[in-house]
This record gives structure tokens, sequence and C-alpha cells, in this order.
């Protein structure tokens, strides 16, 4: 037992030893309708490096991609320069979408963890996503309504961008199978701040729960607007919900009856490991943690294990990603053979009592990958 374990040690150290200094971008949205969610990106990515990665030699160098593609594509291309083994990569899906061409001509696989269905569905070996996908957390947030609140007849409300477009797809498939179909869907432009006349269309089709599926400042406009108004209709929305920056936007009585699907919820977590990472997280940076930092965070901490384990090229990193699992802090990952790496989701509610949401059900094995 002696001899196995010191044989381990020094295979990881000889690993270790042959891994080569390098710059890891990290190319996301810190500005724009994007910049709470690109924030927490960025924190994650860097967190795991300054943690886990300095004894390799890693630094990270931030470059905020605004939200627009050509943005991102520029971006990208100048990190190219370095000739980096791998980058993170924005979590806006149409960015990703103008990136994944890029990346695949120049071979370098992209970390992300963007919710839009598409980028793992263009036959592309260099995506690893590492946030659950609409086919893994839309099922979860169709099935919390349906199953657990009973809703009949749901009313949902959607961003007009490609990440509201593929989760309101998902959404809408799902809810039919469930019994359950839509009375009422509506696309809102990032740019509307008055949700009036949208509830008030859809509090015209009679709905039992009002569905969200929309960015960070979208979903806080239109909870305070329904409830300001006076409508006390149940609301499960998406992962924008559980971001503690999206709460600290509302008063804690205007989020009674709201829930919200999710990779994790730092912040719920009392104790064990995710505890942990989250006073790190606010020692590290000053503010909570939400879903997107720890799943980049385990991401980024995914790379540095496939170069403990000897990966150095792109190629190398590409090959150990898809052929390995890894142990987050948020779950286990795996890829599906398309580079969705992240099977489990949550369901976080509000009591009304408290900007802190509980962790309502646990959704593990969505998609029966692992």
């Amino acid at each position: 037992m002696f001899l196995k374990k010191t044989a381990l040690v020094v295979l990881i150290f000889s690993a270790i030893g042959t891994a080569r200094a390098e710059t890891l971008p990290v190319l996301v949205p810190i500005t724009g309708f994007l910049s709470l969610e690109g924030t927490a990106q960025r924190n994650g990515a860097v967190m795991a490096v300054d943690m886990l990665g300095k004894e390799l030699g890693l630094e990270t160098e931030v470059t905020d991609t605004g939200t627009s593609p050509e943005g991102a594509v520029t971006a990208l291309r100048r990190a190219l320069g370095g000739a980096p083994s791998a980058a993170v990569a924005s979590m806006l899906g149409t960015q990703m979408l103008a990136m994944i061409p890029v990346a695949d001509r120049a071979g370098m696989p992209l970390l992300t963890v963007s919710g839009t269905a598409k980028i793992t569905e263009l036959g592309s070996g260099n995506v690893f996503r590492f946030f659950p996908g609409d086919s893994v957390v839309k099922v979860a947030h169709a099935k919390y309504a349906v199953e657990e609140l009973g809703a009949k007849r749901p009313a949902l409300l959607y961003q007009t961008t490609a990440y509201g477009q593929s989760g309101a797809a998902h959404l809408k498939k799902t809810l039919a199978e469930l019994g359950a179909p839509l009375v009422f869907e509506e696309g809102i432009d990032i740019s509307v701040k008055d949700m009036l006349p949208a509830l008030t269309r859809m509090q015209a089709a009679e709905p039992d729960i009002l569905l969200l599926h929309l960015h960070s400042g979208s979903t806080a406009l239109v909870i305070r607007q329904a409830r300001e108004t006076g409508n006390p209709l149940p609301v499960v929305a998406g992962s924008a919900m559980h971001q503690p920056t999206t709460a600290a936007l509302l008063n804690p009585e205007q989020l009674k009856g709201v829930c919200a699907e999710s990779a994790s919820s730092p912040v719920s977590e009392q104790s064990g490991p995710v505890a942990d990472f989250t006073a790190a997280y606010r020692k590290h940076f000053g503010t909570e943690p939400d879903a997107f930092a720890l799943a980049q965070y385990d991401g980024t901490a995914m790379l540095i294990a496939a170069k403990k384990a000897g990966a150095q090229s792109a190629d190398d990193v590409r090959a150990w990603l898809a052929g390995n699992s890894y142990d987050g802090l948020a779950m286990t990952y795996k890829s599906d053979g398309k580079g969705n790496m992240a099977h489990d989701a949550v369901v976080v509610c509000y009591d009304g009592a408290s900007r802190v949401p509980a962790i309502a059900k646990r959704y593990e094995n969505v998609d029966g990958i692992r």
C-alpha cells in the first residue's frame, strides 16, 4: 500500500514538473446586460487558478467581451496569439456561436457555462459546457412547476435572445409532454423596462403559474412590477433568479412564492465543501457566489486536473476533458460526447423573509449520461 501511494505521488509530481507556465485567457462579458452573470463567471475562473493552478505556473488574463458577437471573436483571436491550450469562453450564447468556428479552426478547447442548447449541437469537439444545458435545467424547471406545484395552465415570458429562445423551446416541449401546455407565451426584448403590457396580456389568459426564462435584470423587473400591481401568481424562474445579485434587486416580500432552477446554489448550502467554497469566495471578492461562479470554478479546476495529469497541448486538454469524469464541488462532470459536462439541477425557493433561498428539490443525472 505504501509503495502504491509513493508511486502515485511520484507520477503526479513528474506530471506537474513537465507542465509549462501558461496564461489562461478568460473571455467573458463583464459589461452590458450580462455583467452580473459574466462577472460571476470571471470570478470562478480566476479563483480556481489562484487556488489550484499556481503550482503549475498558471495565470489568468481577463478580457471583457461586452455582449456583441464581434467583441467576443476579436477577444478570442487576440488570445490565440499567446498559443494557450484552452480558454474560458463567454456564457452568452450568441457570442459562443460566433467563437466556435474560430476555435475549431485553431483547434482550441473552450470552457464555458453558457446554457444555450445549440452550442453543443454544432458538431464541434472544442466546446465543454460546465453548466447544465436547457435539456437538463428546463426539464427540472417544468417538472417542478407541474409535479411539485400542481400547475395546469402555465404562462411563459422569455427573452428574445438566443438564450431565451432556446430555453423557451425546451420548456414548451417538456410542459406539453407533462400534460400542461402553455396557455400564454411572449418574448421580451432585453431593452424593455415596462413589463406591465406583457403582464396584462398574460393575465387575460388566466394562467395558474408564471414561468420566466429571462436574464437577470428583466427577471427582477417582471417580478417587482407583478408584485407592485398585486399579482400573486407563483413564479418559477430561470437560473438568473437564483443569483444573490438578482435577489438584491427585490425586497424579500416580493420574493415570496418565487422559485428558480439552477445548477447549484452556493449560498443555500450551510455546510460541506460548497459552504467552504462560499466562504473562500466571499474572502476573495467580497461578494456572494452563484451557480455560474461555482460551475466555472469547477470547469477550470477540471482543466487544472488535466494539466496535473500531464495534458499540455490543446489536443491533450481536449482529449482529457472528453475522456474523463471529474468530481467537482457542485456535481460530477462527464462529457456526453458533445461537450455537455453537467447533468444535475436544483430548484430553490424564497420564503418571503430572506433573500437567501432554500434548496427545494434536487434533480440528479436528468439526461441519464452518468
